[in-house]
């Protein structure tokens, strides 16, 4: 594809950390005639010198064409950033991190300016970006017919996946994969944290984590999802909830005996006695999902 194509479209990006970098040198790559802005000014030099255009102002760069991306640091950045645009006409596609909340009030926001929103969660890191064979893709959610105008031009950089005219829902998503993340690195630096002072070596140790991780884990999301569908948490149940809360003694003493501090299961533990005591001792850990919605 070159800049000539007609399905290279101008893209104009307002944001350029690392996320913002990788995403506009895709951009250039395919051809597409990219407007870059950032609040500084010389991040965007080494662009230029690739055949990006530099806007002085955040205004000049929206006035540039009709597909803005914004890829700044919070909501409050996007806020500071746009409010002296004119976003009349404009596809305002932001793929900053945000909560749901701030998608939806964002969506409203650029609405009454006159513009069209979509709202995006990025599931990849800058080096992933570009690179198919990575997986590397981003949530949208927001105007369908926004979506299907640019989806050509916003799968260059990743894989898109839209996830509904909700536009808090591709934020909703990305914040509940990365929450799932982040419990298991909690769980990985437990065990690391287990056989740290032991003549255990944590690089053969880790392909064995690894691989349990992987084994357990999707059986289980597959069986919490049909189980939460149905509402009946008791049918294929393999070890349950009685059986498993009766096992946790054994893995807060194991800590107390390696002295590491059981900080990051004594919250899951507690959720598990709790359903356990409401009388449910034969059903799978689904239940414990009920209980964060109380």
């Amino acid at each position: 594809m070159t800049a000539n194509s007609p399905s290279a479209a101008p893209v104009t990006l307002l944001g350029l950390g690392a996320m913002g970098t990788a995403l506009a040198r895709t951009w250039l790559a395919a051809g597409h005639p990219l407007t870059v802005w950032n609040r500084s000014a010389a991040r965007t030099e080494p662009l230029v010198a690739e055949g990006a255009k530099a806007a002085a102002t955040a205004a000049q760069a929206v006035a540039a064409g009709d597909l803005v991306i914004v890829c700044l640091l919070d909501d409050a950045s996007v806020e500071e950033a746009l409010k002296d645009t004119d976003l009349t006409g404009k596809d305002l596609v932001n793929l900053t991190t945000t909560t749901p909340a701030q998608a939806r009030g964002r969506a409203a926001w650029a609405t009454a300016r006159g513009a069209r929103y979509l709202d995006g969660g990025i599931m990849a890191v800058p080096p992933m970006i570009g690179v198919p064979e990575a997986g590397g893709y981003v949530f949208y959610s927001g105007a369908p017919d926004l979506f299907e105008t640019h989806e050509k031009t916003l799968a260059v950089p990743a894989g898109t996946r839209f996830v509904g005219a909700d536009p808090g829902h591709a934020a909703l998503h990305d914040v509940a994969l990365l929450s799932a993340m982040y419990g298991m690195f909690a769980g990985t630096a437990h065990a690391f944290a287990l056989i740290r002072e032991e003549s255990i070596d944590p690089i053969a140790f880790a392909p064995l984590l690894a691989e349990w991780i992987t084994a357990m884990a999707d059986p289980h999301i597959a069986q919490t999802a049909d189980q939460l569908t149905t509402g009946d948490y008791t049918t294929n149940v393999v070890s349950n909830l009685g059986m498993q809360t009766a096992g946790t003694p054994t893995f807060l003493a194991t800590a107390a005996e390696q002295g590491v501090s059981p900080e990051l299961l004594n919250p899951y533990f507690a959720l598990m006695r709790r359903r356990l005591a409401e009388g449910s001792p034969s059903e799978d850990l689904t239940g414990v999902v009920d209980l964060l919605r109380r």
